[in-house]
């Protein structure tokens, strides 16, 4: 087991899991969305840390990482509950194997996501980052997932520039989705938008970085969003932007 690997791991755990006051705005956040007995899907969970939100507000969940390392300290956390599913695979727009580009110092951005790293070398922010091997993982669509283990009330999808092939594998209709963007690659978050009007009639709202605050009063449109990502400075960095149902 490559020692940098393990400590990027071990760094991860302590960044996910050090503070209370950011775990309890993060149920907050997310306590909008799910309720005690709701299904969450947790797409490329890393550590699990929502995970753990979604746990304590009651939800059960379906988590997906295709790290292998990662995979362990999630079956440590997590193994022993009941209503957690842990499955060791990427998800995407169809079923098969994908090639994950793993950064063993920074674990959170291992992608399967060629354009991502090609963004992010030489961007401002992103120095130093180093993505030092690959390995083949399995791959599944949210379609599937739903058809396994049912329809979700909420999806959170995290995967570094591959939000667009994992919202190309759902075609039923959620409550509410979350996808991460980054401004190095703010066309990543315009087709992820226009993907989810196709699926349905959703709104949107989005909370900066690790901020744990919706950032509008009233969800807007996916116009609105499209041109409020597009005004972000380079240095707000990356996001997750909530879509509802309007209705739900």
């Amino acid at each position: 087991m490559p020692s940098k690997e393990l400590k990027g791991i071990v760094d991860a755990l302590r960044l996910a899991y050090r503070d209370t006051r950011h775990a309890a705005e993060m149920d907050a956040l997310y306590g909008r969305f799910l309720a005690p007995g709701d299904l969450a899907f947790d797409i490329g969970s890393l550590v699990g840390n929502r995970i753990g939100s979604f746990r304590r507000l009651g939800a059960r969940v379906v988590a997906l990482e295709p790290g292998p390392l990662a995979n362990r300290a999630l079956r440590l956390l997590y193994g022993r509950d009941p209503n957690v599913t842990l499955i060791r695979a990427a998800c995407g727009e169809s079923e098969g194997a994908v090639r994950l580009s793993v950064n063993s110092e920074n674990p959170s951005v291992s992608t399967v996501s060629d354009a991502f790293i090609e963004a992010a070398c030489g961007a401002d922010g992103w120095q130093g980052q180093r993505w030092d091997r690959t390995i083949d993982v399995a791959c599944t669509t949210l379609d599937t997932l739903i058809g396994g283990c049912g329809v979700p009330q909420f999806i959170k999808i995290d995967v570094e520039g591959h939000e667009v092939e994992v919202l190309s594998g759902l075609r039923t209709p959620v409550a509410a989705v979350s996808f991460e963007f980054t401004t190095i690659q703010r066309e990543i978050a315009h087709r992820c938008l226009n993907r989810l009007t196709d699926v349905g009639p959703y709104q949107f709202n989005v909370s900066l970085r690790e901020d744990n605050r919706l950032m509008f009063e009233q969800p807007v449109t996916a116009s609105q969003m499209a041109a409020y990502v597009d005004g972000l400075p380079h240095e707000a960095n990356s996001g997750d932007i909530f879509a509802t149902l309007s209705g739900s």
